[in-house]
């Protein structure tokens, strides 16, 4: 099986900590990019060549520079990446922004827990179905 390649756009450096540290303990191996905020993800995925393109992007909607809503939407104009899930991970669990993610396109839409186990566990779920189970268009597993 080849390496998944993750990104992840999270402004929250615990956060990110705590994901990159879970997903390395996953039996499910990945490459994790983080970006810190939604114009370093724009830049970064601009500059990509087609095979190091991203089996999964995580999203913050809550970011500097460049709001997540607003990265989400640019993204999905790109065609190189409109089939790439893009899971919105965010402590705002709004209607709005709930509905706003999915006219955008995302792929799912989760709140992230305040508790510690909680949001240990929910990296597990997230890691385990997105990067272990689930099939992107083109991609070869």
């Amino acid at each position: 099986m080849a390496l998944q390649r993750v990104l992840l756009v999270e402004d929250n450096e615990d956060h990110a900590a705590l994901v990159r540290r879970h997903f390395e303990r996953l039996s499910i191996q990945c490459n994790l990019t983080h970006c810190k905020d939604g114009q370093e993800a724009l830049d970064y995925l601009s500059g990509l060549a087609a095979d190091q393109t991203p089996s999964l992007i995580l999203l913050d909607l809550r970011l500097p520079k460049v709001d997540g809503l607003d990265v989400l939407r640019r993204v999905r104009e790109m065609k190189v990446f409109e089939q790439i899930p893009i899971v919105v991970l965010s402590t705002s669990g709004a209607p709005a922004d709930v509905s706003r993610a999915y006219e955008l396109h995302a792929n799912s839409f989760v709140t992230k827990p305040a508790d510690f186990e909680a949001f240990r566990d929910l990296m597990t779920h997230l890691g385990f179905y997105w990067i272990g189970y689930n099939r992107v268009a083109g991609a070869s597993r």
